[in-house]
């Protein structure tokens, strides 16, 4: 999965204007973080918190994100490092950087037409992308937007319907899917319910005051969306068009997924022609097993800590993992805001590196353009530090680049 030397130019995004010419509001924003900072203004506080938030204590997000401060980076010096390029390798594809966007469920009622602006913006800036189960758009209306976006989805351990949404996924030329298999129940995200977020959405007076004084949300995603494509439908998490996002009846379709087992696993393998993931490894035996079954990759991931809580860091178990995994691509997410947390992530294994919630964000605050302002950030930092490390290219890192400090 390692990347041979290539262009520098590859590794860099050519189409992004220079600071001075980006929009006001996105002059500020010279790291991920910001987008977070702008996003809760700009949001009502029962989304926000919806995406922001994790499970239970929030122990399993902030164990993912202080992981990366347990290794500390070991610079080599006097090596010529203007020929260096950040452009990587996966699945026989060459894409620009070393990370992606993971799917992310909702888009599109964080950010107008979400799920599409995500498409683009990883299509624009050649880095892989992955749509959502929960997304709100048509997946047929997607892979259109982006050449680059893979399909996730949640399933349940019914093999008839399994084998319908594979065929459609086929259908609509997606060349990757990716099986999120960490979610056989949702977890007990208690802070949705302290902000007033549910599932499905029920309008009371504490939620309507809460969109009310977020007008620009509330008319430039909200009403737009539903003066143009009307009431948003949970359009793909089966073969089916789901329910629209406030019916009562949604619970429904997440049923079962309590059943899903390995035997689905070498069912979809037999059955999908393409690259198949599975999201949501967080233990070597089940690593092991995933090899066994024909898997291309596995996803080292505590869903951005909105599951399982006191989860262990995806960081930790990465080394593991990595010795277990054969030929399958290892990528990680979690708890990534920095180029130095990509490059850790890498130098320890990982074949590439997801980051979602900061561009979740920037969609919601400016669209495609804020998504791949946010990319274009991202890639800088990685270029800076590769210099700084003494390397030329993402193949060259090794666990000499890193040193575990506590």
């Amino acid at each position: 999965m390692s990347d041979a030397k290539a262009a520098p130019s590859l590794g860099r995004i050519s189409y992004q204007r220079t600071a001075r010419e980006l929009p006001r509001h996105l002059r500020s924003m010279l790291a991920l973080d910001d987008f977070q900072q702008a996003a809760k203004r700009h949001l009502p506080r029962m989304l926000y918190g919806y995406i922001s938030g994790a499970v239970e204590t929030g122990t399993a997000f902030e164990t993912s994100r202080s992981a990366y401060a347990d290794y500390a980076l070991v610079p080599r010096t006097l090596i010529d490092v203007s020929a260096r390029s950040q452009a990587h390798s996966l699945f026989g594809r060459t894409y620009a950087a070393p990370f992606g966007i993971p799917p992310m469920g909702g888009a599109a009622i964080a950010a107008y037409d979400g799920d599409r602006v995500m498409a683009r913006a990883t299509a624009a800036a050649n880095i892989p992308g992955c749509l959502s189960a929960s997304s709100l758009t048509r997946l047929e209306d997607v892979r259109p937007a982006g050449a680059t976006t893979w399909f996730q989805g949640y399933l349940p351990g019914d093999q008839t319907r399994i084998d319908a949404m594979v065929e459609r996924v086929a259908k609509a030329g997606f060349d990757t899917l990716v099986l999120t298999v960490d979610v056989p129940i949702l977890g007990n995200r208690e802070n949705n319910v302290r902000n007033g977020y549910s599932t499905p959405i029920v309008v009371t007076p504490r939620l309507a005051l809460d969109c009310a004084t977020h007008p620009r949300w509330l008319i430039g995603t909200l009403a737009r969306t539903m003066m143009t494509s009307g009431m948003p439908y949970f359009e793909n998490m089966d073969a089916e068009r789901g329910p629209p996002l406030f019916a009562r009846n949604l619970a429904r379709n997440t049923q079962h997924r309590d059943r899903l087992s390995w035997a689905n696993v070498a069912a979809i393998r037999r059955k999908w022609p393409g690259k198949f993931i599975i999201k949501g490894i967080l233990a070597a035996g089940d690593a092991i097993l995933a090899r066994e079954h024909g898997v291309d990759g596995i996803f080292i991931t505590t869903h951005g800590g909105r599951q399982l809580d006191h989860a262990i860091a995806p960081l930790t178990v990465l080394p593991e993992i990595k010795a277990v995994s054969g030929d399958m691509a290892v990528m990680i997410d979690s708890g990534v805001r920095r180029g130095t947390d990509v490059l850790k992530a890498l130098a320890l294994g990982a074949d590439f590196v997801f980051v979602g919630r900061p561009f979740m964000f920037a969609a919601a605050i400016g669209g495609q353009e804020a998504v791949q302002h946010g990319i274009k950030l991202l890639m800088d930092e990685i270029d800076r530090n590769m210099a700084m490390l003494g390397i030329n290219s993402i193949a060259e890192l090794t666990p000499e680049h890193v040193r575990r400090i506590r």
